[in-house]
């Protein structure tokens, strides 16, 4: 559609642009530590010519930077901080990796940049307090890398500067424990939700060229620039709210969009340019159920003027897109059911060609696919018998595993197997079919009733997928076996199940646990007397809502940090999460009724079972308070109620001596309501 009034993205005043600030080279050796044989590599970004890739790997105890040949396991550290490691880019150039990382494992991300070798590293954003940034594209030179900045703002506009961390937060890189909850809570429920501005920069990491402003906008829940223009005119951008993502293609000499079209959610990195600026290949939903490879024919004013249909598949989505081989092909990655389908078809002239050229996998799913070199690609795989890897993709031979990646027999200890999980689909009370995947413990019979635990993954637009799960193995290994399902609201499934739960929907998407816990038991797998529930994030949500809609159905429940109240998550959550998430679940003022009814804990006298709560202390997603409330209360009322506080953690645990605390705590918790 054309753009108006409404898609301006340049604000009156123009925030100030960050600093680069160059920093000591790490600390430290950066040859490899001794290997972590159970490690996972994800995220790879390719050097120009496709023979060194920098990637994430835990390999020494936490998400680092690493890089190393495609052909050789001499890989290395460049940047041995604590802090994780979430985003990886290799500029066009060769000259810079970028990455975003986390401090303290928390969502107030900075984007750093290194020389290849480990030298001159830098910060190129969000060191200033209270804000965050996350990497956009480069400039096709390498010249330039775009940044988003976020920063929270003050009711009169300007941008509040607090410079003291969260209560509770520490420093020190001390042990997880469980406490008992009696420490306040941040008043955070008494406070109105802070506004925010999402600003999009062009910075050098050289700090020699001024950083040029792309866009600005207040009040908004994301805005990334996905690529620009060979003859750099046009800026691709995303922007909107979960459910409601837009790609916009903007003018830079006057930052006027010209161009504005939905796109999927999911991976943000939604589209690219033709070479010629006269098409944007995009990952999109428009018009559609499943989102497919579109392509956005521009005029003569960078307008629409034709869109186009390339490539589509009636049942499953397109989930990734990556433009490869020097823009001649594009690679396309399907979600069928959860299992990842990847191909490639050839771009002429700005259009589709001949039929795609099917690449074959060596395990289920696709997680990220990057171009290598002028001819090859890279691809991060995650299966249910191995942890994530990268692989090696040329025209003329099968994919290769990088030698750095764990080998798969190493994905779990001498003498035991990873379980391999079946499909398992439910219907609904309201006749809505759903999706899932069952493990089954090892030794257990195909006609013996288990104990089960229902594994609630978070989004709530996330999908439950093949892949290999520390957690899940811990708890096979127990003797458990676990059902995660993929109740109303799961990406993977078509845009109608996606908002299916949105507004009053997710009453119904909270009795689609319930239905799933009686479907396992109706079909023979599992122990009705003997059944758990857990999730992380929207799935720890889910497990308070269920455990207090449905208080005769499960024997315990473990919520990981899971939101227990709406009105203190949204005046204690992050601006920009806090604008994406109103779509989801409703606005904290104008939908304030629907969402106490929807809060666990409204309905907390209705808590009859014990529960464990598991918080990273850094959250800043949702805050350690929603954890501690409901333990809180959960206790005043006689039940048993334990809080596990991660040190040193956010939102998702990175750290591998934390996560391997995080398994066995809970594993042992289940075993003990389940099988004691």
């Amino acid at each position: 559609m054309a753009a108006d009034a409404r898609n301006q993205l340049n604000a009156a005043l123009a925030p100030a642009a960050p600093l680069v600030e160059p920093l000591a080279d790490a600390a430290g050796p950066r040859d490899a530590p001794r290997p972590r044989v159970a490690h996972g590599c994800w995220y790879p970004s390719s050097d120009p010519r496709g023979e060194h890739v920098a990637f994430i790997c835990d390999r020494d105890g936490a998400p680092q930077l690493w890089t190393g040949p495609v052909g050789a396991d001499d890989a290395h550290l460049l940047d041995t901080g604590p802090d994780h490691v979430t985003e990886v880019s290799w500029s066009p150039d060769g000259r810079w990796i970028a990455y975003t990382a986390a401090p303290g494992g928390s969502g107030h991300t900075r984007v750093l940049c290194v020389r290849p070798d480990g030298s001159d590293r830098r910060v190129l954003a969000g060191a200033e307090p209270g804000s965050s940034a996350y990497l956009g594209c480069w400039a096709p030179d390498g010249s330039a890398l775009a940044v988003t900045v976020a920063e929270p703002l003050r009711q009169d506009g300007d941008p509040f500067v607090d410079a003291s961390p969260p209560a509770g937060w520490t420093e020190r890189d001390g042990h997880a424990t469980l406490l008992d909850a009696s420490r306040p809570g941040s008043a955070a429920g008494d406070r109105p939700p802070a506004r925010d501005r999402l600003t999009a920069y062009l910075l050098d990491p050289a700090g020699t060229t001024a950083p040029e402003l792309l866009a600005d906008e207040t009040e908004a829940a994301t805005l990334r620039v996905c690529d620009l223009s060979q003859d750099g005119r046009l800026a691709l951008l995303r922007r909107g709210p979960r459910g409601r993502r837009e790609a916009v293609v903007m003018r830079r000499a006057d930052r006027t969009p010209t161009c504005v079209l939905r796109v999927a959610d999911g991976d943000p990195w939604i589209g690219r340019f033709s070479s010629d600026a006269r098409t944007v290949w995009l990952r999109s939903d428009h018009d559609r159920e499943f989102a497919a490879l579109l392509a956005l024919r521009l005029d003569g004013a960078d307008g629409q003027k034709e869109l186009s249909v390339v490539a589509a598949h009636d049942a499953y989505d397109l989930e990734l897109l990556a433009v490869v081989e020097n823009g001649r092909r594009a690679a396309l990655a399907w979600n069928d059911g959860g299992v990842s389908r990847l191909e490639t078809i050839p771009l002429t002239d700005g259009w589709a060609g001949p039929p795609p050229r099917r690449v074959e996998l060596a395990h289920e799913v696709v997680t990220r696919v990057t171009p290598a070199g002028p001819d090859g690609m890279m691809i991060a795989l995650s299966g249910s018998r191995r942890r994530p890897g990268v692989w090696t993709v040329t025209p003329s031979a099968p994919p290769a595993r990088t030698p750095w990646s764990a080998r798969d027999r190493d994905s779990v200890p001498q003498g035991m197997d990873p379980v391999r999980p079946v499909p398992l689909r439910a219907t609904a009370r309201d006749g809505l079919l759903l999706g899932g995947w069952y493990h089954r413990a090892p030794g257990r019979g195909p006609g013996e009733p288990a104990p089960c635990v229902l594994h609630l993954h978070g989004g709530p637009e996330e999908q439950e997928r093949p892949v290999f799960d520390p957690l899940f193995q811990e708890l096979l290994g127990r003797g458990l076996d676990v059902f995660a399902p993929d109740v109303r609201g799961s990406s993977g499934w078509g845009r109608s199940f996606v908002d299916a739960d949105l507004g009053e929907g997710r009453f119904a998407a909270i009795d689609d646990v319930a239905d799933c816990a009686m479907h396992a038991v109706a079909s023979g797998l599992a122990d009705p007397r003997r059944l758990a529930v857990m999730g992380h994030s929207y799935g720890g949500y889910l497990t308070l809502a269920s455990l207090v809609w449905h208080p005769d159905l499960f024997r315990t429940g473990i919520t990981v940090c899971g939101m227990s109240d709406f009105a203190t998550f949204f005046a204690g959550t992050e601006p920009w999460l806090a604008e994406s998430a109103a779509h989801k679940y409703g606005h904290p003022e104008w939908d304030r009724a629907l969402l106490r009814a929807l809060s666990p804990m409204s309905r907390v006298d209705e808590l009859r079972v014990p529960l464990l709560a598991v918080h990273g202390e850094h959250d800043t997603n949702v805050p350690p308070g929603e954890s501690e409330q409901i333990v809180n209360a959960a206790r005043a009322r006689g039940l048993v109620a334990e809080l596990l506080l991660l040190r040193g953690e956010g939102h998702d645990f990175r750290r591998a001596d934390n996560r391997r605390l995080f398994r066995r705590t809970a594993a042992a918790w289940m075993q003990r309501w389940l099988l004691g």
